[in-house]
């Protein structure tokens, strides 16, 4: 099982540098498929071109909140259990709040993170969320991994839902190069889960 975990962990630790955007990111180094590496890449000018509609907003700002849910889950978790995947993906979803929040300013919409400390939501719902999570997580090991294989699965889909949302080629983009992230990183959960026998 240990052989197991250090070649996880020397996946997760082994970046590449990327684009979202126009932000530089950090990306796992297994992509998830050969189609999602080749995403396309746009890098952002100061102002947009063309409004967002309401949705479209709303959407990118719950998805600003969203990475943060899982941002602050795994450093939570991170400082409970030696598994340095945790922080490892921890840096990688700030790089994926950044990337959302340069969309935010672009299109000048409310940034919904603001200063808010690690734990503080705006949104009531991923303020519950947040709390169930780390609770589930700090039972055990495994719990926590299955924690993020959790984590990883909702935002894959919430961002299936608001790529088909979108008709912005610059939200696209940042949308499906953060899914791929999500698929790493879920792969990666799910490597650790199984070594650990869970």
């Amino acid at each position: 099982m240990k052989s197991k975990l250090i070649a996880v962990i020397a996946g997760v630790a082994a970046v590449t540098a990327g684009l979202i955007g126009g932000v530089a990111v950090q990306a796992d180094a297994s992509p998830a498929t050969a189609a999602q590496a080749a995403a396309p890449r746009v890098t952002l000018t100061a102002t947009a071109t063309s409004r967002l509609s309401a949705t479209e907003a709303k959407d990118l700002a719950f998805m600003r909140e969203e990475e943060k849910v899982a941002r602050d889950v795994y450093l939570t978790l991170s400082k409970k259990y030696s598994v340095s995947a945790f922080a490892s993906i921890a840096k990688s979803e700030s790089t994926h709040m950044s990337a959302l929040k340069t969309l935010l300013d672009r299109y000048k919409v409310a940034d919904p993170v603001g200063r808010n400390p690690v734990g503080v939501f705006k949104n009531k719902d991923l303020q519950a969320l947040y709390d169930q999570l780390v609770a589930q997580g700090s039972k055990s090991v495994t719990d926590a991994l299955k924690v993020g294989v959790l984590i990883e699965k909702t935002d894959i889909a919430d961002l299936q839902l608001r790529l088909a949302r979108t008709t912005h080629s610059d939200v696209k983009t940042v949308y499906t190069n953060l899914m791929n992230g999500s698929y790493n990183h879920l792969s990666t959960f799910e490597s650790l889960l199984a070594a650990y026998g869970g």
